[in-house]
């Protein structure tokens, strides 16, 4: 199963240190059966997708929490074991949870399949998303226009062996 994990740069720069994004449990993102009921689509990339971009949507949340981070949203994709992300199925129909799943271990960064890391140019837009999150999730339509800015920028692929050249 794989599995997209949200993290900021300098976690991503942790993670490299350590050889593993941890210690667990762990919030990440898959395709769970409440994003496939969300989604509406039997169609494995459209599904995938949708979950890196619920990982990129949690990114930016950690990126609004510290303002020391670099305005550059991150999504580790990690292939882990069946089973071993588990969705809350208290949850499984929340919008603010969909395709939410728990892993109770690190993650080794062996398993890692690619990082997918805005380009440059997106940092302006994740900048202000970052400062009108609040506001967005407070029913600010304009604000939320704002959010939906960030959105609009696609997330570059990495492989894994370029990862310090992105923290460097």
């Amino acid at each position: 199963m794989r599995v997209y994990v949200p993290l900021t740069l300098s976690g991503l720069a942790a993670a490299h240190g350590a050889g593993e994004v941890g210690p667990g449990p762990l919030t990440a993102y898959a395709v769970t059966p409440g994003l496939r009921e969300w989604y509406v689509s039997d169609d494995i990339e459209e599904l995938e997708y949708a979950a890196l971009n619920r990982a990129a949507a949690a990114s930016l949340r950690m990126i609004a929490g510290n303002p020391e981070e670099v305005r550059r949203r991150v999504v580790l994709a990690v292939d882990v074991p069946d089973g071993s992300a588990a969705a809350d199925p208290d949850h499984g129909l929340s919008a603010a949870s969909l395709g939410e799943v728990r892993i109770a271990a690190a993650l080794p960064l062996a398993k890692a399949a690619a990082v997918h890391v805005d380009a440059d140019d997106a940092e302006k837009d994740v900048a202000a998303a970052a400062a009108a999150l609040g506001a967005a999730d407070l029913g600010d339509d304009d604000a939320q226009f704002t959010v939906d800015g960030a959105e609009d920028h696609e997330l570059l692929w990495f492989g894994v062996q370029e990862i310090p050249q992105l923290i460097g």
